[in-house]
């Protein structure tokens, strides 16, 4: 009985009349207040203070004279190597060029995404020379890892970008192997990419197979990759990072500006001391993207991390670096330009508890942030050392809880649902209700991998946890992918183009 009970619910009621569920949007469209803990008095004191750090202290731009020149020529002082701006000077550079939102293209039009503004683009994570899944533990990752993680982005309505190291291949020459991680994000998925920055070359590389998938023009004229930048914190800029800066800002293609920094160890431990130096850091480097082609699109970085005071090793999901990512926010907002930060944080070693609430912890807070391009929204294992194959698939569904979320509350006549108030009246049920069977599909966000089934139906199907759950559900997915579509010209082009490349020089495991 209680079996059929079961079943009934399961099946529900007849579909007839029922919304069908819409296909989620190809990035969040934010209709939430953002939550900022700090007034603007104490924004305006951060201000000052990145000003006062700029002016008094500088910046140091390592190895690259044609840098410093360009700010010497703007009107900064060059002593050495550090760059010191008079006051004032970076923001009102970045305030007359730069824009609050731009549209990154996508070699379908459909997955275009537009950061900035009120918009949330929801990317994996980054970086990591590890994979993690239940089947093999944690091993180096290689290119066929790399290619799986860029199918399951691609077949995850909830995250809306492909990414860019979404791993890193380390079975292919580190000199090369940007050529096949390319072309990886360009054949097996359609969504927006980012590009190399590992080299300048590399940069310039990347350019080029995006000019024979978008043409010359379209390229020099619209974003169609999103590339990261890293400050060597404290208030240092590498030759290598400013490099593939100068390439990318050349060629009209979007930079995201971020400090690296774990406080304690590359900041003051305190969240306003973190938020100045962040803030002049980033100041810093978009005036040299603005310098170079005003106009060219960037984001204003910000990856903050606490640390350990007993052992050193960063720590994820922490109230500290909620805070430091809130105020990073609110900064960007009152400079101008779009925001990138926060994403699916831990410092865990496996898809466990820890894991969960320190990645939830750090979502939740991107959100309230008003966080515009979030980078290591899924996947991210052991403080971004390893990609998690569970952890990328239960992510992703977290990543949808997102978008409902931060899409507000539905005040439409269906939405105030009066109708089935006035229908059912004191003392009766919804569950038959006309509006109950016209919104049981879309009214509650579906989790593709919680259980919440009775304990009996859940020890009947196995009595499995969710990390189970999720290795189930990636392996179904790559069986099940499909690739998009592409014209088998461009394709023939971009092989052409990495084989000659890739012939015209030695392999290297030298960076």
């Amino acid at each position: 009985m209680a079996r059929e009970r079961r079943n009934r619910r399961r099946r529900g009621s007849s579909d007839s009349g029922a919304q069908a569920v819409p296909k989620p949007p190809a990035y969040i469209k934010r209709k939430i207040p953002y939550y900022e803990i700090l007034d603007d008095e104490s924004l305006q004191i951060i201000e000052n203070n990145a000003d006062t750090i700029l002016e008094e202290i500088g910046i140091v731009f390592g190895e690259d004279p044609e840098s410093r020149e360009i700010f010497e020529a703007a009107g900064a002082t060059i002593d050495g190597e550090t760059v010191r701006f008079p006051r004032g000077m970076c923001r009102e550079i970045i305030q007359k060029t730069a824009h609050k939102e731009f549209v990154q293209h996508a070699r379908n039009p459909e997955r275009n995404v537009v950061i900035g503004g009120d918009n949330m683009v929801l990317v994996p994570a980054y970086g990591p020379p590890f994979i993690h899944n239940m089947d093999e533990g944690r091993r180096y990752a290689n290119i066929e890892d790399f290619r799986n993680f860029i199918k399951l982005a691609y077949m995850s309505d909830n995250l809306h970008h492909s990414g860019g190291t979404i791993c890193e291949p380390v079975d292919l020459p580190v000199n090369k192997r940007h050529y096949d991680m390319v072309y990886s994000h360009i054949k097996y998925s359609d969504k927006p990419f980012m590009g190399s920055v590992t080299h300048p070359l590399r940069a310039q590389d990347s350019i080029d197979m995006a000019k024979i998938v978008f043409g010359d023009e379209f390229v020099d004229q619209n974003c169609v990759l999103v590339n990261l930048i890293n400050a060597n914190s404290p208030m240092t800029f590498d030759a290598t990072m400013l490099g593939a800066l100068k390439v990318y800002a050349r060629n009209n293609q979007a930079c995201i500006v971020t400090p690296f920094i774990i406080a304690g160890a590359m900041s003051p431990v305190k969240a306003a001391g973190v938020a100045a130096q962040s803030l002049a850091e980033g100041l810093a480097g978009m005036t040299l993207i603005q310098l170079i082609r005003p106009g060219a699109p960037m984001i204003y970085g910000n990856f903050v991390s606490s640390m350990s005071m007993q052992t050193g090793a960063p720590t994820f999901g922490s109230p500290e670096a909620a805070q430091m990512m809130n105020i990073g926010g609110a900064l960007a907002r009152r400079l101008g330009v779009p925001f990138r930060s926060g994403g699916s944080f831990t410092a865990s070693k496996l898809p466990d508890a820890q894991a969960a609430y320190e990645s939830a912890n750090t979502l939740q807070a991107t959100i309230s942030a008003g966080v515009n391009f979030a980078l290591h929204t899924a996947g991210w294992l052991e403080g971004g050392l390893a990609m998690g194959y569970e952890k990328f698939v239960m992510d992703a569904d977290q990543a949808g809880m997102a978008r409902v979320y931060a899409e507000g509350v539905d005040m439409s006549e269906n939405g105030q649902a009066m109708d089935a108030l006035r229908e059912v009246g004191p003392g009766n049920h919804f569950l038959g209700c006309e509006h109950t069977q016209r919104n049981f599909k879309t009214a509650f966000y579906p989790a593709d991998l919680a259980d919440n089934n009775s304990y009996e139906q859940w020890v009947e199907d196995g009595s499995t946890d969710m990390a189970t759950r999720a290795n189930a559900k990636w392996k179904k997915m790559l069986a099940d992918y499909v690739a998009p579509p592409l014209d088998p010209e461009i394709d023939e082009k971009l092989i052409a183009f990495m084989e000659q490349k890739k012939a015209s020089f030695e392999d290297s495991n030298v960076s």
